[in-house]
């Protein structure tokens, strides 16, 4: 009968609104919902110390595999925790909320235990580390696994490039398909080490700052990208009225505004030109980069400057591929500099890429 109950109760629940807002505003899939979405992990058990839902923040603090299905598994075949189970008991038994710390594979973890009714639970839990530290642990494992790569990608173009000495015919094209991959890791590699070093930058550092015209960089970075431009007949068309000197860190600005013109070319048509833009607003400069290319879908403008976004390929004028980091690091490079890069479509057609930086100008 306690049963039966309880299991009317789940499916009303389920079914109507919650009590005290309008009808359609709350209701149990819109709590699973945010449930879903939090930044701290939520474990319910039912009466019987099954777990009734969890969501996957839960699964990653407590590293348990998304592809274990564990909803309705007894919590003890699933974990294996004493500290947290005692707690549980003694929460279900005093009916008292209680607070409960340990380490789990090397992290510190804190769970917060509230009983409910009908002797059901919640178990709230979220690392004790701060956010900060967090994300300097995530960044040391990602320089630490591209470290780790740069070797074996080496010696493996190392062995494509004899490969390609000794093979014929069909072959060869395998092969060099083999190295365009590798290459193309390469990249990615060296890509994800150079992004890793900028999050660690505190943002504006200036020990490496120098006097530099941005117009001077647009001419830099061109050069870099001329030959692969000549190829298609794709030429610059850049408004000198303004040089735009400011404070900077030249390398890392040369690296933003190369990913920059990179990214224009890739999309301009053969035949067309990259137009460049510098123009004071206030105490910033604005280096505009346009192309006259296919422009952006609604998806490229709300992710493009997220790390591996990749946009519909069929935009693309160019076979060459990169790593998907490209704009990324452009974004961090502006961010350090207290800067900001925006994208939107031309009015006339073809997509604006916005560099904005502090003048810092020179007395």
């Amino acid at each position: 009968m306690l049963q039966q109950r309880r299991i009317r109760r789940a499916r009303i629940a389920e079914d109507e609104d919650c009590p005290g807002f309008p009808p359609g505003v709350l209701n149990a899939p819109q709590l699973l919902a945010w449930i879903d979405a939090a930044t701290q992990g939520w474990m319910i058990l039912a009466p019987d110390l099954t777990i009734a839902y969890i969501n996957a923040r839960a699964e990653r603090l407590l590293h348990i595999s998304r592809n274990l299905l564990v909803r309705g598994m007894p919590l003890e075949s699933v974990l294996s925790i004493p500290q947290l189970e005692e707690v549980i008991i003694s929460t279900r038994h005093q009916q008292r909320p209680q607070r409960i710390e340990w380490d789990q594979l090397g992290v510190p973890l804190e769970a917060f235990v509230l009983p409910g009714s009908d002797e059901w639970l919640l178990v709230l839990i979220q690392s004790r580390q701060s956010l900060e530290a967090q994300q300097q642990q995530q960044e040391r494992w990602v320089s630490d696994v591209a470290h780790e790569l740069k070797t074996p990608l080496t010696a493996l173009m190392l062995v494509s490039d004899r490969l390609e000495m000794a093979v014929e015919g069909k072959d060869t094209v395998l092969v060099q398909r083999l190295q365009r991959e590798l290459r193309r890791l390469q990249l990615m590699v060296k890509d994800l080490l150079e992004l890793s070093r900028l999050e660690n930058s505190l943002p504006q550092e200036s020990g490496s700052y120098s006097a530099i015209t941005l117009e001077d960089l647009v001419d830099s970075a061109w050069s870099s990208v001329r030959p692969l431009a000549e190829v298609r007949a794709v030429t610059i068309q850049m408004d000198r009225s303004e040089p735009g000197p400011m404070m900077g860190d030249e390398r890392r600005l040369h690296r933003a505004v190369l990913n920059l013109l990179d990214n224009a070319l890739r999309y301009s048509p053969d035949g067309s030109c990259v137009e460049v833009s510098i123009v004071p607003s206030g105490g910033w400069w604005l280096l505009s980069i346009r192309d006259h290319g296919p422009g952006l879908s609604e998806s490229d403008l709300g992710s493009m400057f997220q790390r591996f976004y990749r946009g519909d390929p069929s935009r693309a004028r160019s076979a060459r591929s990169g790593s998907g980091l490209g704009l990324a690091i452009v974004q961090q490079i502006a961010v350090n500099h207290g800067g900001r890069v925006e994208a939107r479509n031309h009015p006339n057609g073809g997509t604006c890429m916005e560099l904005v930086l502090p003048k810092s100008l020179i007395a």
